[in-house]
């Protein structure tokens, strides 16, 4: 039965979601300068544990939607977040045991990945049970905007405590945040969870409820373009981001509070582009307004490239980055919500595990070949044909309905 004020949940999730952010946003740059500085990884090694961090999104990204689908959320979402601050506490034990090695970084990155994984599907299957199907878009704008909000102070968080400290201490920060989002879930009475009739039978044919998940995201024009976009994007977008650190820190020899000054710049276009978004689907229409994000966006990623230099031009580096995330965030934004309103609330679970584990499951993909282009041929070449790739993401978009849509057919 739900709740007689499901939003006041929402907030509480919205609350939990913006916590845990922040922490995240702390190890988006800390890990890899633990591996880069710290432990001097090569462009290969440091591309090898971009790979990690994505791994479990293409091992098990796919049964992971049908366990979800049988099981309450709020538990979920409350054990991956005590399982990921371990992981993070046990890199600076483990350097201050002065045992920290590359091995154990992967390990922690893959573990992450198994919890992010889980705990993901979990929260945008509870979504839409939260809120109203016409507040979907605004739902996810505010989520988005929150993130992006904590995205751009925590990376220059990283910063500052990896040069005050060291980059394993930056770490414990992140652990304290998934803690505190584990005690605001177990405050809500309530994330999500099917009706007890729609719940599949847990002793279902768990490869049945798989294939049923992939059938409705690839047998739907829309939801298949969607997936097919969003993969195109993150396999070589991963190709490119898997290098920027080793280009910033390997070869322009940059301080960590510049290379935190990049993700800041990120977040900070991303925040803008979150709060343009409606009124940018509403003037175009939703199809529209999707695939001129993603061709603007992968235009500006595009002529960033050249300008990271250590001089004056890095900021004009930045700021095209910044510029490109703004463009973009239309596309991430609306096309969550096209996902879930389209989706019937039993398969919510394995529709979104199904678009993870295409989606998300390009990115160890991308990361691998990153590292390798980046050993081969140098880290800012493999930012050249990452950035050249995420310009054919629109071509889907384009050769489906999409392409004239104003907002999601109903369901």
């Amino acid at each position: 039965m739900r709740p007689p004020h499901p939003e006041g949940d929402f907030r509480r999730l919205w609350a939990a979601d913006t916590v845990s952010q922040a922490g995240s946003a702390v190890t988006l740059l800390a890990l890899p300068l633990v591996a880069i500085g710290t432990l001097h990884a090569t462009p290969f090694q440091a591309g090898l544990l971009v790979t990690a961090e994505y791994l479990a999104f293409l091992l098990i990204g796919l049964p992971a939607g049908a366990w979800v689908d049988r099981t309450r959320h709020r538990p979920v979402m409350v054990a991956a977040d005590l399982a990921r601050a371990a992981l993070l506490l046990s890199v600076p034990a483990a350097a201050w045991l002065d045992a920290l090695t590359l091995a154990h970084l992967y390990t922690v990155a893959f573990g992450m990945s198994v919890c992010t994984l889980f705990f993901d599907v979990a929260a945008q299957s509870a979504l839409p049970h939260l809120i109203r199907p016409d507040r979907l878009t605004g739902a996810n704008a505010r989520l988005e905007t929150t993130r992006n909000i904590t995205q751009a102070t925590g990376p220059g968080l990283a910063g500052a405590l990896t040069a005050a400290l060291t980059a394993p201490a930056a770490l414990a920060a992140d652990a304290v945040s998934y803690l505190l989002s584990a005690l605001l879930l177990s405050r809500v009475r309530q994330v999500g969870s099917p009706p007890p009739q729609d719940r599949p039978h847990p002793t279902g044919d768990l490869r049945a409820e798989i294939s049923e998940g992939l059938r409705f995201v690839f047998g739907h024009p829309v939801l298949r373009a969607l997936t097919t976009a969003s993969a195109i994007s993150n396999l070589c977008g991963t190709i490119g981001a898997s290098m920027l650190l080793v280009l910033l820190v390997g070869d322009l020899g940059l301080s960590p509070l510049l290379c935190a000054a990049v993700y800041t710049a990120e977040a900070v276009g991303g925040l803008l582009g979150s709060l343009l978004t409606q009124r940018i689907a509403a003037a175009l229409g939703h199809g529209r307004a999707m695939c001129a994000s993603v061709a603007l966006g992968g235009t500006l990623w595009l002529l960033a490239v050249p300008f990271y230099q250590d001089d004056w031009r890095f900021a004009v580096a930045v700021t095209l980055q910044a510029l490109g995330w703004t463009a973009f965030m239309t596309f991430k934004i609306t096309s969550l919500s096209y996902r879930q309103h389209l989706c019937p609330a039993p398969l919510l679970g394995r529709m979104t595990a199904t678009v993870r584990f295409v989606v998300w499951g390009s990115m160890p993909v991308g990361a691998l070949l990153g590292g390798a282009l980046g050993q081969w041929l140098g880290a800012r070449a493999a930012l050249w044909i990452g950035a050249t790739g995420e310009l054919l993401a629109v071509l889907p978009l384009l050769l489906s309905p999409l392409r004239s849509a104003r907002r999601p057919a109903a369901s």
